[in-house]
């Protein structure tokens, strides 16, 4: 049972974030990711301007993906909704990231390429959200239909090997699928 119980009545912010995965051409996907911000009530503004509640931020990112690396082959900001018309400046701030693959490290890569004040922490926040999505559609992906493993085995153990406590180098869960797959320990 929860200890942390909020209030719902009394909520103040929102964030939602909504991924998506579509095949797109032979081994490519593109994934969408949308970034709302909402707030309940109304801001006053340093400026004495006071801001009604409502979408703050609305930030979309559609990018091409290719496996089985995960390279980013293309990628597009939408900003429909910004609190200030300066923001729009930073449509083109995720251009550095193309090329990158979604691997071990990407999240330091991509905040070493998109930090400080030629970015913005709302589309870095949504991409790096949008990396393990990209991860999951690509598998989900090659899974729809019968497929031989060893295609993707070794690729697979590359993407997915210390991302997490599951897929540690020493854990079961790898050991299993080096044994399985004839990997052994490496």
């Amino acid at each position: 049972m929860p200890s942390i119980n909020p209030d719902a009545s009394g909520k103040i912010h929102a964030r939602t974030i909504d991924i998506a995965v579509y095949p797109h051409a032979e081994n490519q996907l593109i994934v969408t990711g949308t970034l709302k911000d909402r707030r309940t009530g109304p801001s006053h503004l340093m400026s004495g301007e006071v801001r009604p509640a409502g979408i703050l931020h609305h930030m979309i990112i559609r990018m091409v993906v290719a496996g089985p690396d995960l390279v980013i082959e293309d990628i597009e900001a939408e900003l429909p909704e910004t609190p200030r018309e300066e923001c729009r400046e930073t449509e083109e701030s995720l251009l550095p990231v193309i090329g990158m693959s979604i691997s071990a490290g990407f999240t330091n890569r991509v905040k070493a390429a998109l930090g400080g004040p030629s970015g913005c922490s709302h589309l870095t926040a949504l991409l790096l959200a949008m990396a393990p999505a990209a991860i999951q559609g690509f598998w989900s992906h090659i899974v729809r239909e019968p497929y031989d493993p060893a295609d993707y085995s070794e690729k697979a153990m590359e993407v997915v090997l210390d991302t997490c406590h599951v897929w540690r180098a020493d854990g079961p869960t790898v050991k299993e699928y080096r044994d399985k797959l004839g990997q052994g320990a490496e």
